[in-house]
């Protein structure tokens, strides 16, 4: 099947939408999380301290440790830290980096939101996550030095001294309550920045009940040995080799680019996509599902986005994604449907830095290029491993990452027609970075999951991955032909 990626894709569209609906679109990307707690319940206290007491710097260092005072041992995976400040300008984007940590700077991961009701100290926040790699927190025990820094993209001098969690004194190690701790959604330290408080009704990150076990369902935890495992196909999967768009004119989909390894005890599928700066040195990668037989209910991914390229320059204009889309059997066809998931490190279609979308489509024409679609935007970047949710009832369509809200869009945009479900990565064009030098970029995925005609809390989610996993199943596909 070649899948219908348009180059152009939105960026005519947006020239008219853009400026009215950016600025909002940002500012409720994220849905906020309870902004408060007092001794935490779960026994979660965050230290902070900063190695850059500048009121302005080249970069902003919170250190931080996280320390289990309680009774139980806890999953870092199921720990989110946010450090809030005020962005330096309303288009400031910022870069995320690790300089040293205990746990491993590889088990850590840093991405950028947007408040939801921005404050003289906050309209944004820096969020520290960890990979399953990082262990658990037993009684007692902290994660150690976390030496933890961003910076503006532009590298130009950024304010400190009016971020809400920025703390001048801080030069050692202490109890900070201006940066708060999250276990699996829950606010259970610190205090966000004022009116960022608990929403009603409750967010879908609440304690979740047991997820409904009688709906078909596909779930796949992608343990193959490569690309020409027998599996793979007998699964219900293609692994692209055919030519044609999306992306760089003469590129190729390249199927051994698809490889399978093990990570912190699961198998993690990666795509590949790799460039010397030629159409004909471009090989981009995609799997799908070679039937179109998901509709209405819920569907789910953890996929792992790269800011910057495995090896060589970085700079190229690509596209990392999780969708599901169906054909186009004409031009403004209205049966035609695609929910997107894409990721844009380096910008492309006019942004000029990274920036995640969500887009639901309803039909275009490719030439003239007209499209009908809504989308959702945070201009931040997103590198590391994100728990993606999309679902779909017969009301709207819904977007999660990292269980908070994302983006809702209308019933004008619901399916009419099954679809498959596709991960892919590509480049835009090869204006973004015109050398010849050899590069390559990675996405990575643990798992796929779609649950038929249901719509499912990302904690419900959550629940039935680790049902699966614990069951030891890596595979289960009982969901209907269409």
């Amino acid at each position: 099947m070649n899948t219908s990626r348009r180059n152009p894709h939105r960026s005519r569209l947006r020239t008219a939408a853009a400026s009215a609906a950016a600025v909002a679109l940002a500012a409720t990307g994220l849905a906020t999380l309870p902004s408060s707690a007092s001794a935490a319940a779960d026994g979660i206290v965050v230290q902070y301290r900063t190695s850059a007491s500048g009121a302005s710097a080249d970069q902003s260092e919170p250190w931080l440790k996280v320390r289990n005072a309680g009774s139980t041992s806890v999953p870092l995976s199921s720990v989110k830290v946010r450090y809030y400040f005020k962005a330096d300008s309303p288009s400031a984007a910022y870069r995320f980096a690790c300089s040293w940590a205990v746990k491993g700077c590889a088990n850590i991961t840093g991405t950028f939101g947007t408040l939801a009701n921005p404050t003289a100290t906050a309209d944004r926040y820096l969020e520290i996550g960890f990979t399953a790699g990082a262990g658990s927190l037993a009684p007692g025990a902290d994660t150690g030095d976390m030496q933890l820094r961003f910076h503006q993209s532009s590298w130009a001098s950024l304010v400190q001294s009016d971020d809400y969690s920025f703390g001048p004194d801080r030069t050692a190690y202490g109890d900070w309550s201006k940066v708060t701790a999250h276990v699996n959604g829950a606010t259970v330290w610190g205090e966000a920045p004022g009116g960022n408080g608990p929403t009603d009704p409750p967010d879908p990150t609440d304690p979740p009940t047991d997820p409904p076990g009688d709906a078909p369902t596909l779930f796949d935890d992608f343990t193959y040995s490569s690309h020409t495992d027998p599996k793979i196909g007998a699964n219900g999967w293609s692994v692209r080799s055919n030519s044609g768009g999306p992306g760089v004119p003469g590129a190729t989909w390249a199927p051994e680019n698809v490889t399978f390894a093990s990570q912190s005890g699961n198998s993690v599928m990666n795509l590949e996509t790799s460039t010397a700066g030629t159409g004909a040195s471009t090989k981009h990668t995609e799997i799908l599902t070679k039937s179109m037989k998901f509709k209405n209910g819920t569907y789910a991914s953890r996929v792992k986005f790269s800011d910057a390229p495995r090896s060589g320059p970085d700079g190229d204009r690509i596209v990392q994604t999780f969708f599901t889309i169906n054909d186009l059997k004409a031009p403004m066809a209205d049966d035609y449907a695609e929910y997107d998931f894409e990721y844009l490190p380096n910008g492309g279609w006019g942004e000029p830095a990274n920036i995640l979308y969500t887009t639901s489509w309803e039909t275009y024409r490719p030439d003239p290029w007209e499209a009908v679609n809504a989308h959702s935007e945070v201009r931040a970047s997103y590198a590391g491993w994100h728990d993606l949710v999309v679902t779909i009832d017969d009301n709207e369509i819904t977007y999660y990452v990292d269980g908070q809200h994302f983006g809702t869009h209308g019933a004008a945009y619901l399916p009419e027609r099954p679809m498959s479900i596709n991960f892919n990565q590509w480049l835009i064009d090869l204006e973004g970075q015109p050398s010849t030098t050899p590069r390559a970029y990675d996405q990575q995925v643990d798992y796929v999951l779609h649950v038929k005609d249901q719509v499912l809390t990302p904690s419900q989610v959550n629940a039935m991955v680790g049902a699966y996993r614990s069951a030891g199943t890596s595979f289960e596909d009982t969901v209907p032909g269409s």
